[in-house]
């Protein structure tokens, strides 16, 4: 596995629920927002198990409604722990980018 790969494994999931919080969104969608947003290294097959995950942990939940195109789509959205999921996730990803930026410029943290 990539170093790439390993670092996208870590954060997938939270991406994935900060995608969702915008609008309910069905799988191959979430795998398109993903790459057009630069997270292209990321399969449409690693999207699915995240999903699965999520729902089981009460995260999100899926709802299947009729497409215009093609058979019926299951649509995703966040519950009100995911609300707090996802949150949680934003406050960690601020401490630990911060960190990390403030390594690569050779600098210190004044909050660690």
């Amino acid at each position: 596995m990539s170093l790439k790969s390993q670092m996208l494994k870590g954060i997938l999931e939270g991406c994935i629920l900060a995608i969702i919080h915008e609008s309910p969104t069905y799988g191959y969608e979430l795998y398109v927002k993903l790459s057009q947003r630069g997270m292209d290294a990321v399969s449409e097959g690693s999207i699915y198990p995240v999903l699965l995950r999520l729902q089981k942990e009460g995260l999100i939940q899926g709802k299947m409604k009729k497409s215009d195109s093609g058979p019926n789509r299951k649509y995703y959205t966040l519950t009100g722990a995911g609300e707090s999921a996802l949150g949680q996730f934003r406050g960690e990803w601020k401490k630990l980018s911060t960190s990390v930026d403030s390594i690569f410029k050779g600098g210190k943290t004044c909050d660690s």
